[in-house]
């Protein structure tokens, strides 16, 4: 069984995307469609001592209401600095901060990318490599595209080999899985509950942010608090 997942691409994601990426064979960033504004597509939550805040790269939207993501700009050339500098903030007295810190450096102060679909393929393989993550990562707009909602992800799927496809629950609102049995590829929906908690600074403890704190926080222990792996 060869197993797909296809999900719009999110700026440093939190640890269920991860989740999702480690139990496939072959990941497809679904960059080729609407970009969404005030999603997770240019944004995600940190913790800090008053609280969850967002973690956003300034985009250009003005004007452009059918845009791609993969066509949306970054509007600001020192989001990069400005990043790196908010999380050294929050995150330099965690256990495991320097651990990772010269990685993540690397990757702030050396992105240089002009458009949002390519700094977030980036840092995802960056933290798909330090979590051991080995599942293929493509791109949508390299496919073949079929016309019709489901159309389009069987599509990608059977263009991948792919005979399983696993997919995130709110997709079961519109996801036809009928049609999905009649071109012989399996469902399979991820269960995103269950989580357990780790050692997280500024309580109360929230599961939906980046799964740079989780790395900060529990370091090599990171895989034991997700639920895709064996060990």
């Amino acid at each position: 069984m060869k197993r797909v997942a296809i999900s719009q691409s999110n700026y440093i994601p939190w640890k269920g995307y991860f989740d999702l990426i480690n139990s496939v064979d072959v990941f497809v960033l679904y960059d080729d469609v609407q970009y969404t504004r005030r999603d997770w597509r240019n944004r995600n939550k940190v913790k800090t001592s008053t609280g969850v805040k967002w973690l956003t790269i300034p985009v250009d939207v003005k004007g452009k209401y059918l845009q791609k993501i993969n066509e949306t700009q970054v509007s600001d050339p020192l989001w990069n600095t400005r990043h790196w500098e908010e999380i050294k903030r929050l995150y330099g007295k965690t256990p495991y901060f320097s651990l990772y810190a010269e990685q993540f450096e690397m990757f702030y102060l050396s992105c240089g990318h002009k458009y949002l679909s390519d700094i977030n393929k980036e840092a995802i393989s960056l933290i798909n490599r330090i979590l051991g993550i080995g599942t293929t990562i493509l791109n949508s707009s390299d496919f073949v595209m079929e016309q019709g909602r489901t159309e389009r992800l069987l599509g990608i799927c059977k263009q991948v080999g792919g005979t399983a496809y696993l997919s995130g629950p709110t997709a079961q609102a519109y996801f036809d899985e009928g049609l999905a049995q009649s071109m012989g590829v399996t469902v399979e929906w991820m269960d995103y509950g269950g989580y357990p908690e780790y050692p997280q600074l500024y309580p109360p403890f929230e599961h939906g942010v980046t799964i740079l704190d989780l790395l900060f926080n529990t370091g090599p222990d990171a895989r034991r608090y997700m639920k895709s792996f064996s060990e």
